[in-house]
This record gives C-alpha cells, structure tokens and sequence, in this order.
C-alpha cells in the first residue's frame, strides 16, 4: 500500500503523475533476468498510482491507510482518510479525542471496530511509549487490534523492516505467479524469499497495487498483464481466474426489524446508542429490534421499543421501508411513527432526546442516515400540530392529544 515506486525506496515524494500512471503496461514475453519480483518491482516503478500516504514514512498515516484498505477498496478510502487525518493529524489528537468524536470522523466507512482499535492503539501508545511507536513488526503486533498483516504492513512501509504482508491481492498474486496452493504459512516463506533484496515498500506496494490492477479475483487481466511470462497459472492453466480455488460466500440471512420515531413534546426525538461491542458499536440509532418470525412489523415494533426503552408505545403511521446489506446479513427495516402511552421518563438508559439540528453531530449508521428525511418531516409535522405519515394526509389521519402523550406538563424533553 504505502510505498515508494522505485527500486531504490528514494525519499516520499517522488511518485509517478497520474498522467503517466495511467499509461497502458507491456506485457513481457519472456521470463525477466531477476524473475517475477523484479520484474513485478520494475512494473511498480513505472504504474504506480500517486496515493496520498505513498508520499510519507509517518507511521502513524500508513496505519490509518492500512486500517481503511482492509475492508475498503482504494477510491472508496481517499476520503475517508483524507477526513479522518483532517479531524486527527496526529497519533496524541486520536488520543486526547472521545470515542464519540473517533466514530463520527469514521462515519460511512463501516466496520467501526476498526476506529475503536486505533483510537484504543493512540492511548496505548501515548500513555505507554510517549506517543512512539515500534519500529518492527513483532512489537506492533502487541497493540491494540494490530494482527500479523498490520504489523508488517507498517513495519516495511514505515521503517524499511525486511518482512512481507500478504492481504487478499498479495495472497492472490503469489498463488498464481508460483502456482501455489500452500496455506499462510507457505505463502509467507514463498514471500519472504521473493523479496530478497529488493525494497520492501515497493515490494509490498507492488502486491497489493498488481493484485488490484492486473490479477483480478474472478477475472484477471492476463492479456494485458506485464508479468504473463512470468506467471505459471498463465502457462498451465486454461483459466487461470478459478486458481486459487475460492471458498463459496457464505448465504446473507434475511432479517426484518422494526424501528420507531417518538418525539417528545419538546420537539425531540429518541436515539439509542448501540453497544460497543459489535455491529456498529457506538452508533445511535432509533430505538426497537429484531421482527420475529410470523410476527407483524406493527407488533414487532412496539415490541421492541419496550424491551429496549421500558416505554409503551402505539403505531400512529407506518413511514416507510428500507432495506440495508451487511457483510452476512440483509436487513429490511419498517420504520413507524409512534405515541407513548402514558407518561415517559425525561432520562433513558443508553438513550438521549435530541432535536433535528443535533443529527448531523452524532455518529450514525448510513440506515439511519437514511431514514433522515422521515425524522425530520415527523419533527416538521409535529411543530406543525399534525401527526401521521409524511407528504399526503389521506384518511386515517390520527387526532393528537393537546396534551401530547406524555401527560400534563411534558418532561421537556
């Protein structure tokens, strides 16, 4: 990922324009005098993509790269970590921050495990190391959330380490060009001995950057790769695109959950924070849970809402529906408008009443965001004296209690 596309490491700096970046590879006929590594390094030095934290040693960017591009593809993470470093340019910034604000600055990019791990490796490092970090891969490995590929990510484009990591595109690569079906453990020596001594940022680099550009999962660029004499999957196989076999993807579980909007006499309207632990850990959503089977969206949601608020609602309109992957699930959401029944407590447990102008501040899953205009057009109505579905009234228009539903005088929520 981070490195500099010369055989040579010269100082950041020095990458290639995007003009010349984009120019068209030549594919070798022939096996190269060094073999596929130093024709896969000479290929770099010429095609190298400019990316930001190729143009720097700081250990501290490449990690935030690294982080990002584990579950990110390249051009979905520039402005995430273009964002993230505007919020926090340095490790003691991370640190001195609030987990709130960490999550916040991490909104979009998803897996917010990985915010809390660098934000927990920031206070380790500060409070523990005055804010330095290790300079070989066996050290970093001891923090917080950093696993074998992060630390030797770091540890050859940071500090020059002389240690290979092999993501899904390194892992993919070596397979093919030595036509190797070995387990981790192989494919790392088989690494460790092609690296030789070339640089190990360009070397590293150049795995990721080819397995991103040329050697494709499914559908690898062969004709056009440069390093086709190289590659034993090109002379052996008739498609060298089902090598390495591939494990099947794992089925998404379909799940309906049900989520409500009850707003305050003040105006406001209910978030719950999530747990840390977990799917997205932290973020405030609206309040309710999963549907059961054969059970009615309607029913669920004011199931839940009760389980996870102790507050008794009713459905005063249905708002919409929404449908949200993840990794392993896919995930319909109903979302309602509710009314207590009777009154509610000004404080709830991992809870808080907000008002519309808060929403842009709190970290929130991109479902939430989503359901954005329904909150704040049931916030609109409610200032409005009006309660029911968003846009046209038509019948079954619910008559509002000038009392409001929390009883005589409100909480002021």
């Amino acid at each position: 990922m981070a490195g500099l596309p010369t055989l040579s490491d010269p100082a950041p700096g020095r990458g290639r324009s995007p003009a010349r970046a984009r120019s068209p590879a030549t594919p070798r006929k022939g096996p190269s005098r060094g073999g596929w590594p130093t024709a896969l390094v000479e290929w770099f030095q010429r095609e190298a993509r400019p990316l930001p934290w190729r143009e720097t040693r700081d250990p501290y960017r490449i990690l935030v790269a690294e982080v990002l591009l584990q579950q990110t593809r390249v051009d979905q993470a520039l402005p995430f970590y273009h964002r993230f470093l505007r919020r926090f340019p340095t490790l003691d910034a991370l640190a001195r921050a609030r987990e709130p604000s960490v999550l916040k600055a991490w909104e979009g990019a998803g897996y917010y495990a990985r915010a809390r791990h660098l934000h927990a490796l920031a206070r380790t490092l500060v409070r523990e190391q005055g804010g330095r970090f290790p300079r070989s891969a066996r050290e970093l490995s001891t923090l917080p959330g950093v696993g074998p590929y992060t630390s030797r990510a770091v540890a050859a484009l940071a500090f020059g380490e002389r240690v290979v990591a092999l993501d899904s595109n390194g892992v993919r690569v070596l397979s093919r060009l030595e036509l190797s079906k070995g387990g981790p453990a192989e494919l790392g020596e088989r690494a460790d001995r092609a690296l030789g001594e070339l640089p190990p940022r360009a070397f590293n680099e150049a795995l990721m950057e080819f397995g991103q550009r040329y050697c494709l999962p499914r559908r690898p660029r062969c004709r056009e790769c440069p390093l086709r004499g190289e590659c034993l999957a090109v002379r052996k196989l008739a498609d060298p695109g089902v090598f390495p076999p591939r494990r099947p993807a794992p089925a998404r579980v379909r799940e309906e959950e049900g989520r409500g909007v009850l707003v305050s006499p003040g105006g406001r309207v209910l978030l719950h924070r999530r747990p840390s632990r977990g799917l997205l850990g932290g973020l405030w959503e609206l309040p309710g849970g999963r549907i059961r089977a054969g059970e009615e969206p309607r029913s669920g949601v004011v199931r839940t809402w009760k389980a996870s608020t102790g507050i008794a609602t009713r459905v005063v309109a249905e708002l919409g529906r929404l449908e949200q992957e993840y990794s392993h699930r896919h995930v319909v959401v109903h979302v309602f408008q509710l009314a207590a029944r009777g009154r509610v407590p000004q404080e709830v447990a991992s809870a808080r009443w907000v008002r519309a102008s808060d929403l842009p501040r709190l970290a929130l899953p991109r479902v939430v965001h989503r359901m954005r205009p329904w909150i704040e057009e049931v916030l609109r109505r409610h200032r409005a004296g009006e309660e029911g579905t968003p846009g046209s009234f038509a019948p079954g228009r619910v008559k509002r209690n000038p009392r409001g539903p929390f009883g005589r005088g409100g909480n002021g929520a």
